[in-house]
């Protein structure tokens, strides 16, 4: 029988972070799993989003932060009696900050089989505007 080391740190922050999906202020009906990673040139968010639509999904940025927001209607039936529902509906929005300046008018988007996938491209360090106080 082969034992492994418990190590109480890596559930503990395991928890944090399931507890911080559930009670998020930013995802008040359900929390779409979402994951973001950064090339040299730009940032892909990429989220699970089955059963909604394009029509269902709307993507904002502001300065720094990228926005998910959406509704995943409840199938409601009068006619059958649910024992379980485990698949999250209704509102959900998701934020991400973004740790580079980005050309807000070169976002792209892509929906397919369920997945969302948003391409923010980064602003070229000569297209940096410097503002002055």
């Amino acid at each position: 029988m082969a034992f492994s080391r418990w190590d109480p740190l890596h559930d503990l922050i395991a928890l944090h972070e399931r507890l911080n999906r559930m009670g998020s202020v930013d995802a008040p009906g359900w929390s779409p799993a979402l994951d973001l990673y950064e090339t040299p040139d730009r940032f892909v968010v990429s989220a699970e989003l089955p059963g909604l639509t394009r029509e269902d999904l709307t993507i904002e940025v502001h300065h720094d932060t990228l926005t998910l927001r959406g509704v995943r209607p409840h199938a409601e039936r009068p006619d059958v009696r649910f024992h379980r529902v485990e698949r999250g509906h209704g509102a959900f929005s998701r934020s991400v900050t973004l740790s580079a300046p980005v050309d807000e008018g070169a976002i792209s988007a892509e929906f397919r089989d369920g997945v969302l996938t948003v391409l923010v491209p980064k602003l070229a360090a000569s297209q940096r505007r410097i503002d002055i106080r």
